[in-house]
């Protein structure tokens, strides 16, 4: 069990306890935390998918809930109720609870559950106030203007 220690960083780092928290928090997860196996890529500037393995669950099987930019995707097998009897039992089916945490303004846009893959797509919504923007300096008496920044 590890635990770092940020205490410098806060007397120079001004709304980055957030940040550190999860930096805190990752080296404690478990690891095995494997199941179900997944990706996660970035498809364009502002845009991202996870994909995750979930062969053996039907769509009804899995949830997927945003709550407090946490993504939490779990999925709970229905019992198997037939009176089967395996010779060799590899696949798995137990039930499962993966969080991402999402950073600010990035949402979720879609979820589509194809060949036993789900796939969450996501995107960055920066709003214009937080967007870059130039500040034009002017002497005393003349008006001041804001302009953004056509980046």
């Amino acid at each position: 069990m590890r635990h770092t220690d940020f205490s410098p960083f806060y007397r120079s780092a001004i709304g980055f306890d957030r940040l550190f928290q999860m930096l805190d928090q990752a080296s404690g997860f478990d690891a095995d935390s494997g199941y179900p196996p997944y990706n996660i890529e970035r498809t364009g500037e502002n845009a991202y998918r996870i994909t995750l393995a979930v062969a053996g669950f039907a769509p009804g099987e899995l949830k997927i809930e945003v709550k407090e930019q946490t993504l939490t995707v779990s999925g709970e097998k229905a019992a198997d109720t037939s009176e089967r009897t395996f010779l060799h039992r590899g696949i798995a089916a137990r039930a499962f609870e993966r969080r991402y945490q999402l950073a600010d303004h990035v949402d979720v846009t879609g979820a589509k559950f194809e060949n036993g893959l789900l796939h969450i797509d996501l995107v960055r919504n920066v709003p214009e106030s937080k967007k870059p923007r130039s500040i034009t300096i002017t002497a005393d008496g003349e008006p001041k203007q804001i302009e953004a920044n056509p980046a």
